[in-house]
């Protein structure tokens, strides 16, 4: 007989699933990041296996950044980044995940010298081979590296704007909060034109800040999803406001820990997040720099938060919900929770 824990596992590693949240340098393996390291010696990054490993210890989510930007720049040709793409949808691929929308950040390989066109044809053809060998649908969020300021903005913009790839469907806004107030003027008007395109806005905002930046975030940007929004707790009124309208947050536990923004997993605001009513969707993040995945991210859900089968479901079907996905693709990922489900909704 399944003890309740197997078939609790059993139970998510059958749910149909979307991923959200997840970056597309962050989510590159050991084995991948070891391969571009040797691949350009030259780089910051250390080409032994278990040096890298602990340069994966980050002390706060500055030094995080800091890593983070020293991987990115190993990504140098359309290859790398293929690569990158078809190897995060091979992983969400065998977690039953049928949908990702992948944060890329192409101003950080404009930067390393990759013109636009090549890059837009390296993540054209990766969606094609995930879709083809995988059978997982990838999207894309652009997304600017706030640190960039209003260069990041507008080279970003530029590329969605000129040179975007068939599967774009956001515009995005990361790195470190504390950075934006300077460029609020220059972030605002990239927004603006993104969803003058057609673009989705799907920023990130209270992670390592207060309310007030998922306030600029909701009322500057127009935001239809928060990534993070942790903080928001911290402003009844705003909790009020999220509540009303309905505008996803995209909770990623485990990475909140350790970037050092919540002490201890237990501690994470997810469920007093779910008892005020706001709308969640569960997500990885960087998966492999945090040592996760989505999956372990449902078992942490079940494990330390107490979530049972229906409130796992609950938020698999609001990643299908507030996904980009046209209605069609959307009905058929939630008819098949509900057969996993048995139909409980």
């Amino acid at each position: 007989m399944l003890t309740e824990k197997t078939s609790i596992e059993a139970f998510i590693d059958a749910l149909p699933k979307v991923e959200l949240h997840v970056h597309l340098v962050g989510s590159a393996s050991v084995p991948t990041v070891l391969e571009l390291a040797r691949r350009h010696p030259d780089g910051p990054v250390p080409v032994d296996e278990r040096e890298l490993r602990a340069f994966y210890e980050f002390r706060d989510f500055p030094h995080f950044a800091e890593v983070y930007e020293a991987v990115s720049s190993l990504v140098r040709t359309p290859e790398d980044v293929g690569t990158l793409v078809f190897g995060v949808a091979r992983d969400l691929a065998a977690q039953n995940v049928r949908y990702v929308e992948l944060t890329v950040t192409p101003y950080t390989h404009q930067r390393a010298g990759m013109p636009m066109p090549a890059i837009t044809e390296a993540l054209d053809h990766a969606v094609r081979e995930a879709r083809e060998r995988l059978g997982i649908r990838v999207a894309y969020i652009f997304d600017i590296p706030g640190e960039f300021g209003a260069d990041g903005a507008r080279g970003t913009l530029d590329h969605a704007l000129r040179h975007p790839p068939e599967a774009l469907v956001g515009f995005g806004l990361g790195g470190i909060e504390q950075m934006r107030p300077p460029h609020r003027d220059a972030f605002r008007a990239a927004f603006a034109a993104a969803r003058a395109a057609g673009l989705r806005s799907l920023p990130h905002a209270g992670e390592m800040t207060g309310p007030e930046t998922i306030w600029e975030a909701v009322e500057g940007l127009h935001a239809e999803r928060i990534g993070h929004g942790i903080s928001c707790l911290d402003d009844p009124r705003l909790v009020a406001h999220l509540r009303e309208t309905r505008i996803a947050l995209e909770v990623c536990p485990t990475s909140n820990v350790c970037t050092g923004q919540v002490a201890a997993i237990a501690e994470h605001p997810l469920p007093r997040m779910l008892d005020e009513g706001l709308f969640v969707t569960l997500n990885s993040d960087d998966p492999p720099m945090f040592d996760t995945t989505l999956t372990g991210e449902y078992r942490i859900a079940a494990e330390v938060f107490g979530l049972g089968r229906d409130g796992l479901a609950a938020l698999a079907r609001n990643a299908v919900t507030a996904s980009s996905l046209e209605e069609e693709a959307r009905r058929a990922i939630l008819a098949d929770i509900d057969t996993v489900t048995g139909g409980a909704a």
